[in-house]
């Protein structure tokens, strides 16, 4: 029976023996001997777990995950491991792990506790026990009887070695939709932001016509290494003081390791100060070897102080390694330098000891973490463990046992001393105006922490999202960490294929881990690690180490919160992406990675668009005004302590809650957003009612001010009427006005008596105009028709009256009628002339 196979189309059934699995998946409840695995299905392609181009290869059905006690499926994909659950068929973290993450795996024969799994003969005895570079210990139990580890093993040794480049699952994904601009203009980016010269863009087209060489009155960039031909691990770019010719730059190389040669990384944009890094001198066993153009090179550092004629400031040569390691590379050609042979300058030695310390430190932490971890890689809760021996129910010397197995890793006193160093230089830079000159013996691991951290803690712009992507690829990919190296990812061979570092070797003993000392635990029968080159070295995870550390001192100087930085490292672990791919930067171009793989910053920069500045990766502390200088944490501040959301993860995945209350801010800040909105959408309505109103008041303005007019002209009228009654009434005539407005004029002599209506005519104001229609009456000369004087043929029989010239003066009243109605007959105004 082939229990590890190519995939096929065919329906899965589990039979259980008593109960259906909902999710623990202890194997007591399973008939081992009755799992038929020819009915497992084998169409995984539709998973919503599956990333863009991955694809499963194998599977084995009826797999325990030993950490959490649970049944499954373990599938192999050309990317990672990965364990479905068998109740809810959904992706178990924890068991789910990319093969470039894998730092070996082994395995065990086991034999279990009786008295667990009440003499379960067919209980796994079968271990695979595959180790993760981020401190992860994980178990996968087999089933007895079965060639499903041996063929997993087999297919994880053809994953991890594979034969050409472009089986790398990277390059089989491609760039995607996580594309990103060429490192090289990125590089170049920041070499003008640093030389104040922010305003120029590079571009590739000033790549290719090496048209990038800026100056400003102290440093330019020169072109020298642009084929890398100066040195093969720095960039093609390189930021030089500008006295400095390049003749002596490859005259100065020759006299570093490696032609690592001091070259600028940071420079004060108002003191001048730098931060420099290169390799160790070759002075040889005597310390007796000099080079004046490295000397030259050196002292030009040292630029004048400003506001302080000829003075000079202090050169600081920082050694990262203890003096006897200094002395001892001497024996090899290497060494340090003299302080007499360098203008004002002084020799520190920081002590920080090398990658081989630092990997067994690292190894050490996390098999602490599992023994002592909430529930360990055996299955077995640590308070559990020899009777409660680990823990001792109470017993105190107990405790503190387990307490110096942490301190006996060296971890967190490797942590404080480069915490202590990267202090002492930025104060050396931010208090003294002083250069810093950094090195170790090749110049790209130690000394690559202290110059990143040290311009972390200088520079603010390095402490938002932006900054930190131009720190990372400015100092650690452009200058040459060996990331394959240390990472344990596969390397560049001369004819350009990758060659898998994993390889296997013999077992190595670690007493403190708890699979081993389990009773009944036999050898490990195989291995694969990626320590076969001796490279590997946790040195940038140290460092990120080192950075969460300083965001616990300093929780509202970064924009970026630490799950950021756990995400980040995740990404670089699992392989996923190109931009830490090979050793140097010359490497990357000759694979092309830039334009062949995806980008991690793309990648990041993508989740986070979803989330705008409440998305988990943002700092809701961020307070750039409060940190706008450089951090200077004292000496008594460098304690540190575990990174929870890195390091207690897997051991202790309930206890770092550190986030919780990020995480309620976040909220709070979400809802302060969302509140916000409320109230701009609130005042926008309040605007939109003020507008409203203020057209209302307007229009009942011009109402009031037509009701006025109205007015206005209804007291004109009255007026008017009685003027001109008063002037009827002196011509001996009677004026009746009735309700509705309508004109009666009576006109008396002796006996006989006449009268003539006088419609009331509107005005175009909707008002009456009493002058108007006695006007009109009297245009039709009312004397003529009201007079009893007046004869058939229409003549008067009194000529010579007065009041023949009434119709003439009536036609005055319509504009005068205020003159009129002073005037008297006894005035001689109708006298005849």
């Amino acid at each position: 029976m082939t229990a590890l196979r190519p995939l096929s189309g065919r329906s899965r059934s589990l039979r259980c023996s008593s109960e259906k699995m909902e999710g623990t998946g202890s194997w007591d409840v399973l008939e081992w001997t009755k799992l038929d695995s020819a009915s497992w299905s084998g169409s995984y392609s539709n998973l919503d777990c599956l990333l863009e181009s991955e694809r499963i290869i194998f599977e084995a059905c009826g797999v325990i995950l030993i950490n959490t006690d649970e049944a499954g499926t373990l599938l192999l994909s050309n990317f990672r491991i990965l364990f479905l659950s068998e109740g809810t068929r959904k992706l178990i973290p924890l068991g789910t792990i990319p093969f470039v993450a894998i730092e070996k795996f082994n395995k065990l024969a086991l034999k279990v506790q009786a008295n667990k799994y009440h003499n379960n003969e067919n209980a796994p005895t079968r271990l695979l026990q595959v180790t993760g570079k981020d401190m992860r210990i994980v178990v996968y139990g087999f089933r007895p009887g079965t060639k499903q580890r041996r063929s997993v093993v087999d297919a994880l040794l053809r994953c991890n070695k594979p034969e050409r480049v472009w089986d790398l699952y990277a390059f089989t994904c491609g760039p995607s939709k996580f594309g990103n601009t060429n490192p090289k203009e990125r590089l170049l980016n920041e070499y003008f932001r640093l030389l104040g010269k922010s305003s120029q863009r590079a571009s590739m087209n000033m790549i290719e016509d090496g048209t990038f060489t800026l100056s400003n009155d102290l440093w330019r960039i020169t072109n020298l290494n642009s084929n890398y031909d100066l040195c093969q691990s720095y960039p093609f770019a390189l930021m030089v003081p500008k006295s400095i010719s390049d003749e002596e730059l490859i005259q100065t190389s020759t006299f570093r390791a490696r032609c690592r040669l001091p070259v600028i990384s940071w420079c004060h944009p108002g003191s001048g100060a730098v931060i420099a890094r290169s390799s160790q001198p070759l002075v040889g066993l005597m310390m007796n070897m000099r080079s004046t153009s490295d000397e030259k090179l050196v002292t030009s550092f040292c630029t004048q102080l400003a506001g302080h004629k000829g003075a000079r400031r202090k050169l600081y040569i920082v050694d990262a390694r203890p003096r006897k390691n200094a002395l001892a590379n001497g024996a090899k050609g290497g060494g340090s330098e003299s302080s007499s042979n360098y203008l004002q300058s002084e020799i520190v030695f920081l002590g920080i000891d090398n990658i081989h310390a630092m990997r067994e430190s690292f190894s050490r932490l996390r098999d602490y973490l599992d023994m002592h971890g909430t529930t360990s890689s055996d299955g077995t809760s640590s308070f559990l463990r020899h009777g409660g021996w680990t823990w001792g129910g109470g017993n105190l010397s107990s405790m503190s046992a387990s307490v110096s197995l942490l301190g006996d890793s060296g971890w967190l006193s490797h942590i404080q001393s480069i915490l202590a160093g990267v202090a002492w230089i930025a104060a050396r830079v931010a208090m003294e105006s002083a250069s810093v000159l950094v090195h170790c013996s090749d110049g790209w691991d130690r000394t690559t922490q202290l110059v990143s951290l040290a311009c972390l803690l200088l520079d603010p712009y390095y402490r938002t999202f932006s900054g930190f992507q131009a720190l990372v690829e400015k100092d650690w990919l452009a200058f040459g960490h060996p990331f394959s190296d240390r990472v344990g990812m596969p390397n560049v061979s001369e004819s350009g294929n990758f060659e898998s570092p994993i390889q296997s070797s013999s077992a190595r003993s670690f007493p403190s881990s708890p699979v081993r000392q389990s009773p009944g635990s036999a050898a490990a029968q195989s291995s694969s690690s990626s320590y076969g080159l001796n490279n590997y070295s946790p040195i940038f995870l140290q460092w990120l180490d080192c950075v969460s550390q300083l965001m616990r001192m300093y929780p509202s100087a970064f924009e970026f919160s630490p799950t950021f930085l756990v995400d980040f490292t995740d990404c670089l672990l699992s392989g996923r992406f190109g931009n830490f791919l090979c050793n140097s930067e010359k490497e990357r171009q000759q694979c092309g990675i830039s334009e062949t793989c995806g980008c991690l910053w793309a990648y990041l920069a993508d989740l986070r668009s979803s989330g705008g500045t409440s998305h988990v990766h943002c700092n809701p502390f961020y307070d750039p005004s409060r940190y706008d200088g450089p951090l200077l944490p004292p000496a008594a501040a460098l304690a540190p302590t575990l990174w929870p959301q890195f390091h207690l993860r897997w051991a202790c995945p309930v206890e770092p809650n550190a986030t919780e209350t990020e995480d309620q801010c976040r909220a709070m800040t979400a809802k302060y957003s969302e509140m916000k909105k409320e109230k701009e959408e609130a005042e926008r309505k309040v605007d939109e009612l003020s507008s409203a109103v203020e057209s209302l008041s307007e229009e009942l303005l011009n109402e009031r001010d037509i009701s006025h007019a109205a007015r206005e002209s209804a007291k004109r009228a009255t007026k008017e009427r009685a003027v001109i009654s008063r002037a009827v009434q002196s011509l001996g005539c009677k004026v009746k006005f009735t309700k509705n407005g309508d004109c009666t004029v009576e006109v008396e002599d002796g006996p006989r008596k006449c009268s003539h209506s006088i419609p009331q005519k509107p005005s175009e104001d909707n008002t009456t105009d009493v002058s108007e229609s006695i006007s009109s009456v009297t245009e039709q000369n009312v004397c003529e028709a009201l007079c009893p004087l007046r004869t058939r043929e229409g003549m008067c029989r009194r000529p010579d009256a007065g009041c023949a010239q009434i119709g003439s003066q009536f036609l005055g009243l319509k504009t005068n009628f205020e003159a009129f109605d002073n005037l008297c007959v006894y005035d001689s105004y109708f006298t005849a002339e």
